[in-house]
């Protein structure tokens, strides 16, 4: 990982992967220790992202201080924040439900094995 890498860019790497994830699995055959390894992957995600959230929430509300944050429309922008931060809230609860939930899929695979079948496929 680049330290020199802005938040934002990280946050477009990790859409473009997950965007590629779908791509290549649309039509794919995959036997589950293929899925589990990506599940492994992807549970982390679930897993991470509350903290992610957390603190994009925390740096939000910390901008007010530091800088003269305004609305084209007029509204506060302490309630917008504030309700930026509400909904972050929420998505940290599902994040956390997600990394849990793709943690038990891949433990429900995780004694399955595959060999080629006749057909070569």
């Amino acid at each position: 990982m680049d330290p020199t890498q802005s938040p934002t860019a990280l946050a477009d790497e990790a859409y473009e992967a997950i965007r590629a994830i779908n791509h290549r699995t649309m039509w794919a055959r995959l036997p589950a220790p293929v899925v589990y390894s990506i599940l492994g992957s992807l549970k982390g995600v679930g897993y991470l992202l509350p903290q992610a959230l957390t603190q994009l929430a925390s740096g939000l509300g910390r901008s007010l201080d530091e800088y003269l944050v305004y609305e084209d429309d007029d509204r506060d922008p302490a309630q917008s924040v504030a309700g930026a931060a509400d909904h972050l809230a929420r998505a940290v609860r599902l994040a956390a439900a997600l990394g849990a939930e793709l943690e038990l899929a891949q433990s429900a695979i995780a004694h399955q094995g595959y060999r080629q079948s006749d057909k070569g496929e």
